[in-house]
Order: C-alpha cells, then sequence, then structure tokens
C-alpha cells in the first residue's frame, strides 16, 4: 500500500521486519514443542533461542539467488544459530510457517479495525442523540418523500455499523485458526501436539483440519467482511456528499483552516474526504473478489493464491483502517446547517403530508382509489405551481365536505412524525 493511505500502527503488522519476526516466532514455539516431545535437546533449544535472528536485508538477498521465501529466510536464521538449526523447521512445510503467521497478521489488523469501528459507533451514536428530533425531509428516489428526523439518519448508521462489528468479530474468529501438519495436512512428519502448543501461544486456535494449506475460504469470508464494512463507509458518504450539494447544503464535511478546495475556484468547499471514502470502498470490493477467486485451489495446494494475497491481505486492512479514520473525522467534525433542513424540509409548500390526507379521506369513507385521486390532483398543481398544497386542499369542495379545516391545520402539524423516535431509538440500542 502506499504511504498516503498508511496509518504506522497498522503499517507495522505487514512490514517486512514484522512478517519476519512472526515466522520466527512459529519456528520457535515449534522448536519449544519438539523439544518437550524429547526431539530437540534442551541444550541445542536454549542455544536456538539464544542465537535465533534474521536480517531483512540478507534475507532479501538470498531469495533473488534461491527464489524462495521461506527457505531464504531458514537460511539466514541459519547464519545466526550455527549447528543447533538443523532443529528448525523440523518436519514442517513452508505453508505451516507462513498460512499461521499469515493468521496472526490478520487478526491483529482485524483487531485494529475493530477499534476503530467501535470508535466510529461511539461518534455515530453521540450524533444520533444530538439530533435525535432535529426534522428533515426524507428522500425516496433522490425526490423529496416524508419528514424524518436527522438522528434518525444516523440511528440506520448505527445499527449497520452494529451489524457491521458482528460481522468483523467473526471473521476475526474464523481467520485466527493456524496449522503445523506438514506437507499435504497428514502430520506424517510433526506431531499434533507441536500444532496445539504453536497455536496457543499464538492465540490461534488449529484447524480441525488442513491440506498443505489452510483453506482459503477462511480468508475469503475476512475479505468479504472487510469489503462490506467499506461499503456501508461508501454508502454514509453518498449520503453526506449529496446533503453537501449547493442547492441542498444541508451537511458538510469539515473545512480545515487553510484548507483549498479548488485549484481555479476559490470559493468552492469540496466533500474531499467522502469521496475518497468512496472510491477506496472499491479497491476492497475488488479484493474480496479476488479472495474468493483464490478459495478454488488445485489439490493439496498450488500457489495461485500467494502472490495475490500478499497484495489484497495487507492493502485491504490498510484501507479500511485509513478510511475507518477518516469517516470518524468527518463525522465528529459535520457540519449540520439547520436552517437550510429547516428550508429544505418545506421547500415542496406541504406536499410531504400527502400521505396523511389520503389516509384521512379513507377514514371518511371515501375510496382509496378516489382518495388517491383527489390528493394527486391538488398534490399535481403544487407541484407545477407552487401554490400551498393545504390551501389548495381547504378550497377543494371534495376534501372540506369530508374533513374539517381544523383537522387540516392538524394533518399539516411538523411534529406528529416523532411521536415513534423513541421507540425506533430504543430498538437500535441508542
Amino acid at each position: 500500500m502506499i504511504e498516503r493511505y498508511t496509518l504506522p500502527e497498522i503499517g507495522r503488522i505487514w512490514s517486512d521486519q514484522n512478517k519476519y519476526y512472526t515466522w520466527l516466532k512459529v519456528e520457535l514455539y515449534a522448536c519449544e514443542a519438539n523439544s518437550k516431545l524429547g526431539i530437540i535437546p534442551v541444550k541445542s533449544l536454549q542455544n536456538i533461542l539464544k542465537k535465533a535472528n534474521f536480517d531483512v536485508k540478507k534475507i532479501n538477498e538470498i531469495e533473488e539467488v534461491v527464489k524462495h521465501d521461506v527457505i531464504a529466510f531458514l537460511t539466514n536464521v541459519v547464519e545466526y544459530v550455527g549447528e543447533d538449526s538443523r532443529f528448525i523447521h523440523y518436519g514442517m512445510t513452508s505453508s505451516d510457517v507462513l498460512d499461521t503467521a499469515l493468521s496472526v497478521q490478520m487478526k491483529e489488523a482485524g483487531e485494529l479495525i475493530l477499534q476503530k469501528l467501535i470508535l466510529v459507533k461511539k461518534t455515530i451514536a453521540a450524533k444520533a442523540k444530538k439530533y435525535k428530533y432535529l426534522a428533515m425531509v426524507g428522500r425516496t428516489h433522490g425526490v423529496h418523500a416524508e419528514a424524518i428526523t436527522l438522528g434518525l439518519k444516523f440511528a440506520l448508521w448505527f445499527e449497520e455499523t452494529k451489524r457491521n462489528i458482528e460481522r468483523l468479530e467473526k471473521a476475526i474468529d474464523v481467520i485466527s485458526v493456524g496449522k503445523i501438519s506438514g506437507a499435504v495436512g497428514t502430520y506424517e512428519h510433526i506431531s499434533p501436539t507441536v500444532e496445539k502448543y504453536v497455536c496457543k501461544k499464538l492465540g490461534l486456535k488449529p484447524a480441525n483440519i488442513s491440506t498443505q494449506i489452510i483453506q482459503r475460504d477462511r480468508h475469503a469470508e475476512y475479505m468479504a467482511s472487510l469489503a462490506i464494512i467499506a461499503s456501508s463507509l461508501e454508502k454514509f458518504a453518498t449520503e453526506i456528499r449529496h446533503l453537501q450539494k449547493t442547492e441542498v447544503l444541508e451537511l458538510e464535511e469539515p473545512f480545515a483552516k487553510g484548507q483549498k478546495g479548488s485549484s481555479a475556484m476559490p470559493h468552492k468547499k469540496n466533500p474531499i474526504i467522502c469521496e475518497r471514502i468512496a472510491g477506496l470502498a472499491r479497491v476492497l470490493r475488488g479484493n474480496a473478489l479476488a479472495a474468493m477467486e483464490d478459495i478454488n485451489l488445485w489439490h493439496e495446494r498450488d500457489i495461485s493464491h500467494s502472490s495475490v494475497e500478499r497484495m489484497i491481505v495487507p492493502d485491504s486492512t490498510m484501507l479500511l483502517y485509513y478510511m475507518l479514520e477518516k469517516m470518524n473525522g468527518v463525522l465528529s467534525g459535520l457540519v449540520v446547517n439547520e436552517n437550510n433542513i429547516k428550508k429544505n424540509l418545506n421547500i415542496t409548500h406541504g406536499l410531504i403530508h400527502s400521505q396523511k390526507v389520503l389516509l384521512k379521506l379513507v377514514e371518511c369513507g371515501i375510496s382509496r382509489e378516489d382518495s388517491y385521486k383527489i390528493v394527486q390532483d391538488n398534490a399535481m398543481q403544487s407541484w407545477n405551481t407552487g401554490q400551498d398544497f393545504k390551501q389548495l386542499l381547504l378550497k377543494d369542495i371534495r376534501v372540506s365536505d369530508k374533513i374539517k379545516p381544523e383537522l387540516i391545520e392538524d394533518i399539516f402539524s411538523s411534529e406528529k412524525f416523532k411521536k415513534n423516535v423513541d421507540y425506533i431509538f430504543k430498538n437500535v440500542g441508542i
């Protein structure tokens, strides 16, 4: 991943230094387990634990020659350990190291992302509470529908974020497995107790069954969860982008002092962070598809997945972590233009109350079909001429014969739609 989108705390997980450090832990824990089984003498184990080390630059130089990263790594470790290094990697295959270490890294990255996702949830909850009763127009098909509250919009995001937290927790659990079972998963040259020991030390569970590798449906589920979370962030960002349009201008992402919006037009305040989030979500969805392609491998293993995973797994975790950081910043500093929200709520001259008029006419004994035509006739006149919808209804004898003027006034109350807001908030747990 390019530095622009890499925050240091998650970038560290995917550094070469940490990757080889994790590989070394897998090898050393396996040595400890084999020593307990009497395969490695205690003195040899002590020497291995004391001297084992690696040098990233040297590993890369060796790999240029041998064309195999694990062999290059082990060759470098041998240079530090000496004769007792013959016990390192005993009975193991490369994927015992690679897959188990990758699970550790994916778990660590997932837990960092989870912390950031929980922070976003808290920020959304605070906004929902603050704007719980702030009336605004709801839109369907991009067209004004009926009134909602800004708090309900945030409550919807809160509930979706809760589901994303559950998805990610499950995905972390699914990927938190290791395997130390040999070349085709039969433990022919290594005891299952070694696998159990190594996994316990690393905070993983042993895979119930494996081939040469951990099966890639686990990785695909993890990557799909990241992509769903990214898509939710894109959804939130897209909503803010629409509501920041000049002719709407109900919400605005924060605009820092000294920030510039356009190289040509000094007046511009563009939703660049939300647009960036929307764009990066596309990358994560593409990566998730690549992870699904990796599920299908030949027999007990081929390496067609390997080159793909070297890119998509680190990049997706780092990108999503970055996106969550940016979204939390947008939400924390979100500008809410209450005057524009109020203006836009009333811009259709009362048309947002049309369903209440329709239902009242039905209650008064008029068929639904006839009631719909009466309301639509007046609504279209209001739509086309800009006349006040309520006044048109008061003048329509088909309405005034059935509904008293004071009831029509009551229908157009802007507060009644809020009667179930508390119920909805209770449902989502805010």
